[in-house]
């Protein structure tokens, strides 16, 4: 099942409060807002599309408590992106400069910045187009890096800000170039 999208816009407008406090009232689901404030209910994935999540931020936090350089999320994090979208991706890792520049309450909520890498990794009930806006959206508002994984055609899309996205065809890894330096992730993990 894919997600539900609903428009509340024209019987509420959610704050950003009240949109926080949905998501606490309601830790069972996850949700998700877009720019127009339609509320997106998301399903949860399935025993082997956790492990293969969990597999990617394992290395990620891996990578990081090497390096120092920034803060890894998991997909249960919410950021607050500068279009007004509330979104979630499933693993995110924010430079720790700007990470460090946000007010404590602000980090204790959903953050209002986006992420300067993100990895979505479609699930077998993800269509592909959602995945690939949601992607651009990412971009348009400030991202730097982002990979969505596509196990079920063993493809890649690399995205990165100002340049058009690039797709690797059954890669056997993919690296954080600048952004994450020295970030290597093996992706046979995935295709197996």
């Amino acid at each position: 099942m894919s997600a539900i999208v609903l428009n509340l816009k024209p019987f509420v407008d959610l704050s950003e409060d009240q949109f926080y406090q949905l998501c606490q009232n309601h830790r069972e689901l996850k949700f998700e807002r877009t720019a127009q404030g339609e509320l997106i209910i998301m399903t949860p994935v399935g025993g082997e599309g956790g492990s293969k999540e969990a597999e990617l931020i394992g290395d990620l936090v891996f990578w990081n408590r090497r390096t120092q350089l920034g803060k890894v999320f998991s997909s249960s994090t919410g950021f607050r992106l500068p279009n007004g979208a509330d979104r979630s991706p499933d693993a995110a890792w924010v430079e720790i400069e700007r990470w460090d520049r946000l007010l404590s309450e602000q980090q204790k909520k959903f953050p209002p910045i986006c992420p300067d890498f993100i990895i979505e990794l479609r699930s077998e009930s993800d269509a592909l187009e959602p995945l690939q806006q949601k992607m651009q959206e990412y971009i348009d508002n400030g991202l730097r890096l982002g990979w969505l994984i596509n196990p079920q055609d063993r493809q890649v899309e690399i995205y990165r800000i100002n340049q058009s996205k690039q797709v690797l065809q059954n890669p056997t890894q993919i690296d954080g170039e600048d952004v994450l330096p020295g970030f290597i992730f093996n992706l046979s993990i995935l295709w197996g």
